[in-house]
């Protein structure tokens, strides 16, 4: 028997109880089904970061750090209390699928890092993140990585 008790889509609104100022790690995957110009090429990952940025200077959210790799894009958010979270990087992807043609996979994932997960346990997850590009071979030294806003550096003091 299957068990079909779970949401269609599961919603990833900010709950109220939830601290202003949680960061999220947030990862985006390309449609792995569709053939597709991957996020690293250079006129697209300009774009897409550029939109990153945009939408930080709007208040839409709050980077710590946004990397991008080919098939995904890793980012550790803060979003305003007014706004969905859902809502906000369904409005991102949306754009980017109308503009750039990309094809997102649905949907996104989430993990909210509680404040335990602050210092040393940030640390090792923004480092895990920055190594993406080098355990992919992408890369040598994450340092080498140009798609990527690292931020992270104000909130580990």
């Amino acid at each position: 028997m299957i068990y079909r008790g779970f949401p269609s889509k599961l919603h990833h609104d900010v709950p109220p109880w939830v601290d202003p100022n949680s960061l999220f790690h947030i990862r985006i995957r390309l449609d792995r089904d569709k053939e597709q110009t991957p996020l690293t090429d250079a006129l697209l990952a300009t774009t897409l970061l550029k939109s990153a940025e945009f939408y930080d200077s709007k208040f839409r959210w709050h980077i710590a750090l946004f990397l991008l790799m080919p098939d995904h894009v890793h980012a550790l958010l803060a979003f305003p209390r007014d706004r969905s979270m859902s809502r906000v990087i369904g409005d991102w992807k949306h754009f980017h699928a109308r503009k750039n043609r990309i094809e997102w996979q649905e949907g996104f994932f989430d993990h909210r890092l509680r404040d335990d997960e602050r210092g040393e346990q940030l640390q090792a997850k923004v480092n895990c993140i920055r190594q993406n590009p080098v355990v992919a071979g992408l890369c040598a030294d994450a340092k080498e990585w140009p798609w990527v806003i690292d931020r992270s550096s104000q909130l580990l003091g």
